[in-house]
């Protein structure tokens, strides 16, 4: 049955020298995987897209319920980012989101507010130009509301450290427009992702250590 919707790229995974299965978190039917066989041009849009972390796409598919890979019919951005793919800070928040996502999302149904969320969220970050070094904590946090995961302080309060108390109460306060006025040190920041990152191995099943955190923890220091 073809279909169009809107997808979120989240995973790209090589199958062959020429097909690729993608994995996106569509607005119309949750996560969907696509056998994809790239064209030969490196240059092509499908290309490009089709491998960059985030991208928002418009999708056309030929969508059967019963197969665990559908076809992929046509794509087009659907919003083009305008700093997002080329500031090294952003990207590699991208890098970690995709991957975060991807762990989180992969038996998720439909969940159109969930996919206004994510969307809505990477293009607030793609036109930011500054304040947005808590972007992972905020987005990490408003994101467990969608998956029926939010945290109550008792509970968040249970993995903390001997004085660490105030940390998880300020940063549940923490939204896009006033996440800037909520100031931490290097490992305050650090802490509180890990924090965030045990607590939904707690409540996501099979959701592995992330190698982007890493990566992650260097740039937001």
């Amino acid at each position: 049955m073809l279909e169009k919707t809107r997808g979120i790229v989240l995973h790209t995974l090589r199958y062959t020298d020429s097909k690729v299965i993608v994995t996106m978190f569509t607005e119309a039917r949750g996560a969907v995987s696509f056998m994809v066989r790239l064209p030969r041009t490196r240059r092509s849009v499908m290309q490009h897209v089709l491998l960059s972390p985030m991208s928002l796409l418009e999708v056309n598919m030929d969508y059967n319920e019963s197969a665990q890979l559908q076809r992929l019919v046509d794509v087009r951005v659907d919003e083009p980012y305008q700093s997002l793919p080329y500031h090294p800070m952003k990207q590699t928040i991208a890098l970690f989101l995709s991957e975060f996502l991807y762990y989180c999302l992969r038996e998720e149904q439909t969940n159109p507010e969930l996919y206004a969320y994510l969307e809505s969220s990477l293009l607030w970050l793609d036109n930011r130009s500054e304040g947005f070094a808590n972007f992972p904590l905020t987005f990490l946090i408003r994101l467990s509301r969608f998956l029926g995961i939010w945290p109550d302080t008792e509970e968040a309060q249970g993995v903390l450290r001997q004085g660490e108390d105030t940390l998880v109460p300020l940063m549940l306060r923490m939204d896009f427009p006033t996440m800037h006025l909520f100031r931490f040190t290097r490992e305050q920041r650090q802490r509180l992702m890990q924090v965030l990152n045990d607590y939904y191995r707690l409540h996501v099943p099979h959701f592995p250590e992330l190698k982007s955190m890493a990566i992650l923890r260097d740039v937001l220091s």
